[in-house]
């Protein structure tokens, strides 16, 4: 498979988990910081804003994933992949995410 493919897969682990937490807080009522706040990535953004960059992030990491290459969904280097990718984006979101609500 092209490197490229990989690359792609990386990143849509990295958009499904940053998806997550947007998508979660938002739906739960929640203000969370999003590139839309003011400052971006530290200030807090409506429950809508959050459920809207969530679903956003859901699609891009979907697009990468299928849109890209042949996805194998079993137990495959693609799946391990897209895991690494969001391993990546859980560790550096919890250290970002961290210093504001701990």
């Amino acid at each position: 498979m092209a490197w490229y493919i990989y690359l792609a897969h990386f990143g849509a682990g990295l958009f499904f988990a940053n998806g997550v937490p947007h998508f979660v807080n938002g739906i739960s009522g929640r203000r969370f910081q999003s590139p839309f706040a003011s400052p971006p990535g530290v200030g807090e953004s409506s429950p809508l804003i959050n459920v809207i960059w969530g679903m956003a992030n859901f699609v891009i990491g979907y697009c990468l994933l299928y849109g890209v290459g042949n996805f194998d969904a079993g137990f495959s280097v693609d799946l391990l992949i897209v895991a690494i990718g969001a391993l990546a984006a859980a560790i550096g979101l919890a250290l970002h995410f961290g210093r504001f609500h701990s």
